[in-house]
């Protein structure tokens, strides 16, 4: 195993912090319809416009573009209403529900861009279990890649962040666990090409253990 990976296995952690979409459930099926339709309607070529959303804030992306006469927060809502209305085709990604139900609930959390009641919708599409703590997108200031949301979750935990680990699929999450201070484990599953990380990687949690040692850590370990 790589020196840069052997810290995830080698020493115990205080809790583990979720991304959702692509993390804990596969949403891309969806996200990319809504978004490429919406990509068209304003100009844009959906193949490119596509790769910069995951992960990100639907308000947050739409403010980047500074479109003429668009309103990010108006259009947000209308995707938001559009996501709600569409799980077709939302999976779990796999394991991942194992996993969590083998996790003491004080010791995981998920930290999402998405609004509470579409990541409600989705999870429960998906079979994921609800978290005793969830930060979600309309919680803190500044979204992903912000450290913001991972630092809220570790603190609502009432753990370090340093201590914990983020696991996450998207740049915008990644750089997020990062500046927070966390140790990073990206989940590959829902996307098509892999990232250039130097983060341990895996496709989903089918091979991923987690147990608690005496002082009530979490222990990772790689089947």
């Amino acid at each position: 195993m790589p020196h840069s990976h052997r810290p995830l296995f080698s020493r115990p952690h205080q809790a583990f912090l979720f991304d959702m979409d692509g993390t804990l459930l596969n949403s891309i099926a969806v996200v990319e319809r809504i978004w490429a339709d919406w990509a068209v309607a304003h100009g844009l070529e959906p193949e490119v416009f596509l790769k910069t959303v995951h992960g990100i804030r639907a308000a947050d992306v739409i403010a980047d573009l500074a479109l003429p006469g668009v309103d990010p927060q108006k259009e947000a809502a209308e995707l938001l209403r559009l996501e709600m209305e569409d799980v077709t085709g939302i999976v779990a990604v796999p394991g991942a529900v194992e996993f969590l139900h083998r996790l003491p609930a004080e010791r995981w959390a998920i930290v999402t861009s998405a609004p509470r009641a579409l990541a409600h919708r989705r999870m429960k599409a998906a079979g994921i279990p609800f978290p005793d703590i969830m930060v979600t997108g309309e919680e803190v200031a500044n979204g992903k890649p912000s450290p913001e949301g991972y630092l809220l979750g570790a603190k609502r935990l009432g753990v370090d962040p340093r201590q914990c680990v983020v696991f996450e699929d998207a740049v915008a999450g990644i750089l997020a666990g990062e500046g927070a201070g966390a140790e990073v484990c990206v989940i590959t599953a829902t996307h098509s090409s892999v990232y250039d990380t130097p983060h341990f990687s895996l496709a989903g949690y089918d091979t991923l253990a987690a147990s608690v040692d005496g002082d009530g850590l979490l222990r990772l370990s790689h089947r």
